[in-house]
């Protein structure tokens, strides 16, 4: 387990952000200190509008942007019969934040202990104490502590108390719907993955390294890349125009997200097939970019005819892909 490391991320703007895991090792005295907090799954345009607020203020005064935030989900710990499944993994929630010009990332464990705390507490011993911030920027829904008692006005009141402003960023809303990780997963387990495409600010993607599948993809002349998706939320069933990005490189190509009804699997596969790719890439992580949704998950009465799908599928996603350029 690493309690401090730097960063190096994917895009190499800033290969030296900082990441502090656990608030016991937060040390030393940091320069004006301006800190988002929140959860940040999904780091959707309503928190990049977080992030980069507080990268302004932070520039403003010569100090430095921290967003401080948690894992495990807190749901995990506090109902983890309603926890949802997650839309960015830890790295890829480390990478959009510091996208948005986050010097630094406080990443607490959240524990029972950690969700028992009075808010006042979090303020004074975390927020004042440790990280002694200056300015701290949330959304308008944030809620802390014990019972999510500290709302946004016991935040000013307790910043009053200990030396910080707080700002508060508004709701932003698209198309009449509130822009919020719910509303994104929403759209991505119903497969509409072009309108979250509005919300996120960018192609929603899932990671996960190759695992060995059925090999039927190889079988009928289209072989797959089948994905461990076990950490992250699926989008719903269907056949989509995707970009797979693996070994340093992307490539078109068309997935299958489903149960595969011709062959009478009963688990959910995402299966992947990249266009005039032919390496072997078990155990590699990829990243999978879904663009649209083509069609439908249906059953077809013989290989002979899903054959003839695919080549239909392989055609409208190249179109697609064509368009998205």
């Amino acid at each position: 387990r690493i309690d401090c490391v730097t960063f190096p991320l994917a895009n190499g703007r800033n290969p030296l952000m900082k990441i502090v895991r656990g608030t016991k090792n937060i040390s030393g005295s940091i320069p004006y200190p301006v800190t988002a907090i929140g959860n940040f799954d999904g780091v959707h345009i309503g928190h990049q509008m977080i992030f980069l607020r507080t990268a302004e203020i932070a520039r403003q005064n010569n100090g430095t942007s921290l967003a401080f935030t948690f894992e495990p989900h807190p749901l995990k710990i506090i109902a983890p019969e309603r926890v949802p499944p997650l839309l960015t993994t830890f790295r890829q929630k480390m990478e959009y934040i510091e996208e948005c010009g986050i010097d630094q990332v406080i990443c607490a464990d959240f524990t029972r202990q950690f969700a028992d705390q009075h808010p006042r507490d979090f303020a004074k011993d975390i927020l004042g104490d440790k990280l002694g911030v200056k300015e701290v920027v949330v959304g308008f829904d944030y809620a802390f502590g014990k019972g999510r008692e500290g709302t946004v006005p016991y935040l000013k009141k307790m910043g009053e108390e200990f030396g910080f402003t707080v700002h508060v960023i508004e709701p932003i809303k698209l198309n009449g719907h509130l822009v919020g990780s719910s509303y994104v997963r929403e759209l991505i387990e119903e497969g509409n993955v072009e309108t979250a495409v509005e919300f996120l600010g960018r192609p929603y993607s899932i990671r996960g390294p190759v695992v060995h599948g059925y090999k039927t993809g190889q079988a009928i002349g289209f072989p797959t890349a089948n994905i461990d998706t076990s950490k992250v939320q699926i989008p719903g069933t269907g056949v989509y125009a995707v970009y797979v990005h693996c070994q340093d490189n992307s490539f078109p190509g068309v997935v299958n997200v489903g149960f595969n009804p011709t062959f009478h699997r009963d688990s959910l596969s995402v299966e992947v097939h990249i266009f005039d790719f032919y390496e072997k890439i078990y155990g590699e992580e990829i990243e999978v970019e879904f663009i649209r949704r083509i069609r439908s998950e249906k059953e077809f009465k013989s290989a002979e005819e899903l054959v003839k799908q695919i080549e239909k599928d392989i055609q409208a996603a190249k179109n697609v892909l064509k368009e998205s350029l």
